[in-house]
């Protein structure tokens, strides 16, 4: 059996808990030469995309903006727009939400992408029913949370159709989707782009997510922490393809992952150690914790035990960010970790909290990251750096030579459109 090659794209850290803020390489999260210089780098490395989340409110907890949240969130597609040209191959994915956006005028700005970068663009499609963010937009939080995936799919399927409402040959039809949540019908104002469609991103980990992902995306963006849970999420999605004439192929799942490189083993683990410790401030220990407990813990001891009181549900603690699925069984099972172990309140959020690491030597890491792809946990990786903006710089320097050499990994770009660097299908045209 031929050796599998594994994509691998670049998650721009910005406004989370995953950048070091306090090192003496970060630099601005919002100046165009950060953005610039983690694109180049991925493209030196062949890396198939850049990938930029998105942020429509300044987070709050407990009444007070989030303190990470003070440089800014700027708007992915400009940013992407600006890089497309400085780079030739890599491909631009923007985070773009469905809930609070409108299918013409969205299509319209990626199929502009899409022309700007001679077809490198992809959507990240996400969704929220989040009445804080929404207080934004003239909507408010008015979309149900049980409606966000049918909009997201009809919101789909309506930017598909206008994509494709041009024919190859440049002339314009007349389009028409009448739905649940979109009532519209003219004409599109941008030719056929490069790719046909934008590649399609999706983040979702539920059941409907999965689905969704299925049915409609290019890409899952995952997160599984270790190579059992990465072989049952590969298999749960890659099974749900085939009821949409899909094959396995046609959907890539690429879990977000970061890397700590060393010269031996244990340089490699001591160097993560004060990565997670820079990560996780007392403070922020604390924060993180009264997220999951539901209350207010200033008063803990972040070096202490953890508390010995029942977590409650409050979703007005934390405001504007992802919640974190069942709070109450979180918080079980933190607390068994801690007892376990004699863990600290920091150092349980810095156990039990952070982002998957692959840790290692360059040869170590390499050849995880190839058996992770191999044994059907993954058809890739989206890198999430400790660094902005040289967190690339060890990897693609030491890591992904390793990998070309084992045939793990591309050692040029064999085509030009995003779609291609991933081996994508066409998009189908309908009518």
């Amino acid at each position: 059996m031929s050796r599998k090659r594994m994509h691998l794209a670049a998650h721009f850290p910005g406004v989370n808990n995953t950048t070091v803020w306090a090192d003496p390489e970060s630099k601005s999260q919002i100046e165009f030469s950060s953005f610039e210089h983690l694109a180049r780098t991925a493209e030196r490395g062949l890396f198939d995309f850049f990938f930029l989340a998105e942020g429509l409110r300044l987070r709050e907890h407990k009444g007070r903006i989030h303190d990470l949240d003070v440089v800014g969130r700027p708007e992915s597609i400009t940013v992407l727009s600006a890089l497309a040209g400085v780079t030739e191959h890599l491909g631009l994915a923007a985070t773009v939400n469905t809930t609070f956006n409108e299918p013409f005028e969205l299509a319209r700005r990626f199929a502009t992408l899409d022309h700007l970068s001679g077809g490198r663009a992809a959507w990240n499609v996400v969704t929220s029913s989040d009445a804080f963010t929404g207080e934004n937009f003239r909507r408010g939080g008015f979309l149900d949370r049980a409606e966000r995936y049918t909009r997201a799919a009809e919101f789909l399927e309506a930017a598909r159709e206008l994509w494709g409402s041009w024919t190859p040959d440049g002339v314009p039809r007349p389009f028409e989707h009448r739905g649940q949540h979109f009532d519209i019908a003219g004409e599109f104002t941008v030719p056929r782009s490069p790719q046909g469609n934008p590649v399609v991103i999706q983040a979702g980990d539920s059941d409907e997510g999965r689905e969704f992902a299925a049915s409609s995306a290019d890409v899952v963006f995952a997160r599984h922490s270790s190579l059992e849970e990465g072989r049952a999420f590969y298999a749960d999605v890659k099974r749900r393809l085939a009821k949409y004439g899909r094959t396995p192929d046609d959907l890539k799942i690429m879990p977000g992952i970061g890397v700590v490189l060393g010269d031996t083993a244990a340089e490699a683990q001591e160097k993560a150690a004060e990565i997670r410790r820079q990560q996780t401030s007392p403070q922020s220990a604390l924060l993180t914790l009264e997220q999951i407990w539901g209350v207010d813990l200033s008063s803990y001891d972040p070096d202490g035990p953890l508390p010995d009181i029942d977590p409650v549900v409050d979703p007005a603690l934390t405001q504007g960010r992802t919640r974190r699925g069942d709070t109450v069984a979180i918080a079980e099972k933190w607390a068994a970790l801690s007892r376990e172990k004699g863990l600290s309140i920091r150092q349980t959020v810095i156990e039990a909290g952070g982002r998957q690491l692959l840790i290692g030597t360059p040869d170590a890491v390499a050849t995880e990251l190839d058996e992770f792809v191999q044994r059907e946990a993954a058809d890739g990786f989206v890198l999430v750096p400790h660094l902005t903006p040289g967190g690339l710089d060890e990897f693609v320097a030491g890591v992904v030579p390793l990998l070309q050499e084992r045939g793990a990994f591309r050692t040029a770009y064999r085509g030009t459109t995003l779609r291609s660097h991933l081996g994508l299908p066409e998009p189908v045209r309908k009518g």
